[in-house]
């Protein structure tokens, strides 16, 4: 297979943005909201843009202390972020998410960087920071599903173990769906990524199962670390 990868030049890039159009006009039809999604596209474009370069700085330097910062701010991040769906009761529940998403997503990466990848070294940037990113992206996920559902079902007014079972089996509709598809109606972005850059799809298929075991992991572990952990707010508004 060849292993030339296709530059895209910004001119052509413009072209993706087609789409982006169509859904946007689509929404001022309906007569819905786009600032959102205006004000989405432009942190998605400044940040890819960003870490584009910053990427680039940290492959190069290959520090370890660099990657435990960036690993550092994801969880952080990533925590903040799956509180968005539940703003009134973002600061008390953030050290649980927090806790939940290093947990789910760090023990699911241990074992994917050490035991799978046997990195050497073990912060080897090229592999920990897309899998980093990956792992603890997925447990935001699942903790801000979870976190959404649990209270809808509770101010519904079920008890807090109803609700959280309720909440835990929302949380994993996403990968459970990932799980069903993949390879028969999608190809995730790794192993795609991999087919393009010229790998066998043999060896892009192996790590595609590591990394669906990762993000199965991360969602459960994590969210019912979450769960777990809110549990003496969730009783008190009982």
């Amino acid at each position: 297979m060849s292993n030339a990868v296709q530059v895209i030049s910004f001119s052509y890039l413009a072209f993706a943005f087609i789409p982006v159009l169509v859904a946007l006009a689509i929404l001022l039809q309906w007569r819905l909201p786009i600032k959102n999604g205006l004000y989405a596209l432009s942190r998605m474009l400044i940040q890819l843009l960003l870490i584009g370069y910053f990427l680039s700085y940290i492959f190069e330097s290959h520090r370890a202390d660099i990657v435990v910062v960036v690993l550092i701010v994801m969880v952080v991040a990533s925590s903040w972020i799956a509180l968005g769906a539940v703003p009134e009761q973002r600061w008390k529940m953030y050290k649980y998410a927090l806790i939940a998403v290093t947990l789910g997503g760090g023990f699911t990466l241990f074992v994917m960087s050490v035991g799978v990848l046997r990195l050497d070294p073990w912060y080897n940037p090229q592999y920990m920071v897309p899998l980093a990113g990956m792992a603890f992206a997925n447990a935001m996920n699942s903790v801000s599903l979870s976190a959404e559902r649990l209270h809808a079902e509770m101010t519904r007014g079920d008890d807090y173990f109803t609700a959280r079972r309720t909440a835990l089996k929302a949380s994993l509709i996403p990968i459970t769906n990932a799980l069903f598809a993949v390879g028969l109606v999608s190809l995730p972005g790794m192993m795609t990524g991999q087919i393009l850059s010229g790998v066998s799809p043999f060896i892009a298929v192996r790590y595609q199962i590591m990394i669906m075991c990762m993000l199965f992991g991360s969602s459960v572990i994590s969210a019912a670390f979450f769960l777990s952990l809110i549990k003496p707010i969730m009783l008190k508004k009982q």
